[in-house]
């Protein structure tokens, strides 16, 4: 005997029903928001937001690197005066003598007491004739070398030999020729000036394209125009190198020339603290002359600028 067994068909309970409910619809919420996202981008940053963010990274690449170091100077300097008993002053010392050394830079009371923007300009008169005398000198010289393979191997043994001496070497000779301290340390700005000057203007002469020279032999330019139209600008970047490393060597020369010679000059006023037992407008002498060469460096990067149209590096 078979016996059917009927099951009513299940429904499903209130509480599934609801979670699909709530499922479908937080699956509809989040569709919305994306599409919201989507076509509402972020908006652009102002121009304050960029000029904000512009000084902020000069800031930190210009400006923080260099404050670092010149801390990092002076903590170091207060460690070593701090070490040796004072004996070399600190840099708050250092500072409030320097604050009244520059009060009045420019007194005169004698020849031998006189301020430190006299002695400034007395070492810079020495460079200026000393450097331009070797610029009369060098640069030209330095196209004659470059232009005549003759001229270059007849001269470059001398060069070669002389380059190497020590700038101080020549004072000697300058004194007993010129009889006299100041022409002798021109002397000896003039003889550590030459070199950059010659090497650096020769160099360029011969790495003047050979293909210009042709055309100007075919077009039969004279000499003065293969110079002025073809080689001056050509030269022009070498020459400026040279006369930067020049200027370089003579502010570096002229500061132990005077130290050696006396006179009037910031290398004698480091001497004559020196004798003195002055440390501090020793110390003071030491920023002066680097600011000094700094501004020098500075003032022919300028320059060099100016003459080439491309940026110079330091």
């Amino acid at each position: 005997m078979v016996s059917a067994v009927f099951h009513a068909p299940l429904e499903p309970t209130p509480a599934k029903a609801s979670d699909a409910t709530k499922s479908i619809a937080a699956s509809a919420l989040s569709t919305g928001a994306t599409a919201q996202k989507t076509s509402n981008p972020p908006a652009a940053p102002t121009q304050a937001q960029r000029d904000a963010g512009a000084l902020s990274r000069a800031f930190w690449q210009n400006v923080l690197p260099p404050m670092l170091g010149l801390g990092l100077l002076v903590g170091l300097w207060a460690l070593v005066s701090a070490s040796t008993g004072r004996s070399i002053p600190t840099p708050y010392e250092t500072w409030l003598q320097a604050v009244e050394v520059f009060s009045n830079p420019f007194y005169r009371n004698g020849p031998n007491d006189q301020g430190v923007g006299w002695n400034v300009l007395a070492s810079l008169q020495r460079v200026a004739v000393g450097f331009g005398l070797a610029a009369l000198v060098g640069i030209p010289a330095g196209f004659a070398i470059g232009r005549f393979a003759f001229l270059s191997r007849m001269f470059n043994p001398l060069i070669s030999l002389l380059r190497p001496v020590s700038p101080l070497a020549w004072l000697p000779i300058g004194l007993l020729v010129f009889k006299g301290a100041n022409p002798a340390a021109i002397w000896t700005i003039f003889i550590c000036s030459i070199w950059p000057m010659v090497i650096n203007t020769a160099v360029g002469v011969q790495r003047v394209p050979q293909d210009y020279l042709n055309v100007a032999r075919v077009l039969n330019l004279s000499e003065w125009k293969v110079l002025t139209k073809i080689l001056f600008p050509s030269v022009l970047p070498y020459m400026l190198t040279g006369v930067r490393l020049a200027v370089g060597t003579a502010w570096l020369v002229i500061v132990a020339a005077e130290m050696l010679t006396g006179g009037v000059g910031i290398g004698f006023w480091v001497w004559d603290e020196w004798n003195n037992l002055n440390v501090k407008n020793i110390i003071i002498a030491i920023f002066v002359i680097g600011i000094v060469g700094l501004l020098l460096e500075a003032a022919l990067v300028k320059l060099a600028t100016a003459f080439t149209f491309e940026e110079v590096k330091s």
